[in-house]
């Protein structure tokens, strides 16, 4: 006798839709932390060579809060990662603004990638954990 087979659909992410943005975010993160930071003239300062290498950690984790079944496991990431990223990307601007003022350079795009995916991340903790709260 023939036993019948049941077409299971699996959800992406595993546990809920506030994954997704939580995972893209944390890619964001991992590339922009390999990207310039600083453009001085024609001189761009990667980010790997100072607070990069830190993000880039903390991609690590919120990739795998966006790949992990369990909400509570995925906000505890997604804010850990975001609050490194942002924070540090924030402080790097603040920093050198401090240093030097505003003229002669501007932030490049991997320094705008870790800060917008850890602001992203920021937000995908916040609605991971209302969802905790509220059921």
């Amino acid at each position: 006798m023939a036993t019948p087979t049941v077409a299971v659909t699996r959800r992406w992410p595993p546990a809920g839709p506030d994954q997704l943005p939580l995972l893209l975010a944390s890619v964001a993160v991992a590339v922009g932390s390999f990207l310039p930071w600083i453009v001085v003239g024609d001189l761009e300062l990667s980010g790997w060579h100072g607070g990069g290498l830190w993000t880039f950690y903390a991609a690590t984790l919120g990739i795998a809060g966006g790949l992990v079944p369990s909400r509570a496991l995925a906000a505890t990431s997604a804010l850990a990662s975001g609050l490194v990223a942002a924070g540090i990307g924030c402080w790097q601007v603040l920093h050198l603004a401090a240093r030097v003022g505003f003229e002669g350079w501007h932030p490049g795009l991997g320094l705008v990638a870790v800060i917008l995916g850890g602001v992203i991340a920021l937000r995908s903790a916040w609605r991971l954990g209302a969802e905790l709260r509220t059921g």
